[in-house]
C-alpha cells in the first residue's frame, strides 16, 4: 500500500519531467534545424506579405523528373526526410514546402484558409523555381491539397499520389458543426502528453518508438511559446477548412494518373468525439475507403499496406517507398 501511495505521489513529477525534456520551439521553428537547407518564397496573400518555407533538393544525377511532397495537418516538411533521401537517390528533384501556417512558414494573425489558396501558393512556388511539370504526393490533409492542385493545374500535375489522405468521406454529413472558436479552445489545450496520446491511439495502434516520439516532440515544442495562441488560431481555421471543403465529390474529374497508398489499419476521421459510438464505428474505415476512392478516380491504382495506420512513410517505409518509386518511373 505504501508503494502504491508513493507512486501516486511521484506520477505528477514524472509527467512534469517528461514535459520538461521537450525542446521549446518558437512558432516559426527558427531554433529547429531541418534535414536540408531551407529557403523562403515571398507571397502576397490577402493584403499581407507572407513567407513560404521550402526545401528544394536536386541530386547530382538528376533524372529530370520532379516531385512535390505535401505534408499533413499535424506535421510539416521535416517528416519527409527519409522519403526525400530515397527519392533523390533515384535521381528525382524533390520540392517540399511548408504551407502558410505550418513549420517555418508565416503564421498570419488573420487568414481565410482554402485548399485553392494553398494550391495557388504551391503553383507560384513551382513557377518561381521554373518547374513546369511534376508529380505531386500528398499525405493526410496534404492529400486533399494534392487533389485540389491536380484539379486546378492538370497540365502541371503529371502524376498524383495520395498517401492515406483525409477527406475520403464527407464528415459534415454526420458530425455536428463546430465554430472556429470551439476548435481554437481545443487547440489551446495541446501539449506533449495530449499529442502523444492522440497519435499513439489514432496513428500507431497503441505502439510507440523513437521515430514516433520525434514527431510528437516537434509538434509539442511550440505549445509553450508565449505566442502559441497564433498557432492555435491558425490551426482552428484550418480545421474549419478541412471540415467544410470536401474534395471527394470531384475525384471523378482528376485527369492525372493516380496512385493511392493506403495503410488499411487507419481509422482517422475528423469529429469522432462529437458523434455517437454507433456513428463513430462507421467513420475512417480506410480498408474500405481506399477501394471506394480507387473506383472513383479514373486511371488510378491502389496499394494497400496491411497492419499500418495513418503514416505509412513513417511506420512501414519499405512497403511505402517501393511502389511509389515504381509508379514515378513508369
Amino acid at each position: 500500500m505504501k508503494t502504491i501511495k508513493l507512486l501516486l505521489l511521484l506520477l505528477p513529477l514524472i509527467c512534469f519531467s517528461q514535459e520538461e525534456k521537450i525542446k521549446q520551439l518558437d512558432i516559426n521553428l527558427s531554433n529547429y534545424e531541418y534535414p536540408f537547407p531551407v529557403k523562403f518564397f515571398e507571397l502576397n496573400n490577402q493584403r499581407q506579405l507572407l513567407k513560404m518555407a521550402y526545401m528544394d533538393i536536386t541530386p547530382s544525377h538528376y533524372n529530370h523528373k520532379n516531385i512535390v511532397l505535401l505534408h499533413g495537418k499535424n506535421f510539416n516538411g521535416t517528416y519527409w526526410e527519409t522519403t526525400i533521401k530515397a527519392l533523390t537517390k533515384e535521381g528525382f528533384r524533390v520540392i517540399v514546402p511548408d504551407q502558410i501556417g505550418f513549420g517555418k512558414s508565416s503564421k498570419p494573425e488573420s487568414f481565410q484558409y482554402t485548399f485553392q489558396q494553398f494550391a495557388e501558393n504551391t503553383k507560384k512556388l513551382l513557377d518561381h523555381l521554373g518547374i513546369e511539370k511534376t508529380a505531386v504526393l500528398g499525405h493526410s490533409m496534404g492529400g486533399m491539397l494534392a487533389t485540389r492542385f491536380a484539379l486546378m493545374y492538370p497540365e502541371t500535375a503529371e502524376k498524383l499520389v495520395l498517401e492515406n489522405p483525409i477527406g475520403l468521406e464527407d464528415w459534415k454529413l454526420v458530425v455536428p458543426y463546430k465554430p472556429v472558436d470551439w476548435w481554437y479552445e481545443s487547440e489551446l489545450k495541446q501539449n506533449y502528453e495530449a499529442i502523444k496520446k492522440y497519435q499513439m491511439a489514432n496513428y500507431y495502434d497503441g505502439k510507440w518508438n523513437a521515430d514516433f516520439q520525434k514527431w510528437a516532440e516537434l509538434g509539442a515544442g511550440w505549445t509553450t511559446a508565449s505566442n502559441y495562441n497564433i498557432v492555435a488560431w491558425n490551426s482552428a481555421l484550418m480545421y474549419d477548412m478541412i471540415f467544410t471543403q470536401p474534395v471527394l465529390y470531384e475525384f471523378k474529374n482528376i485527369k492525372s494518373p493516380t496512385l493511392l497508398i493506403i495503410g488499411t489499419r487507419d481509422k482517422t476521421a475528423l469529429g469522432k468525439p462529437l458523434v455517437s459510438e454507433e456513428v463513430r464505428k462507421t467513420m475512417g474505415n480506410y480498408a474500405e475507403l481506399g477501394k471506394k476512392t480507387q473506383k472513383a478516380i479514373l486511371n488510378s491504382k491502389l496499394v494497400e499496406i496491411a497492419d499500418t495506420g495513418h503514416l505509412p512513410h513513417i511506420e512501414s517505409f519499405d512497403a511505402f517507398i517501393k511502389p511509389l518509386i515504381v509508379f514515378l518511373k513508369q
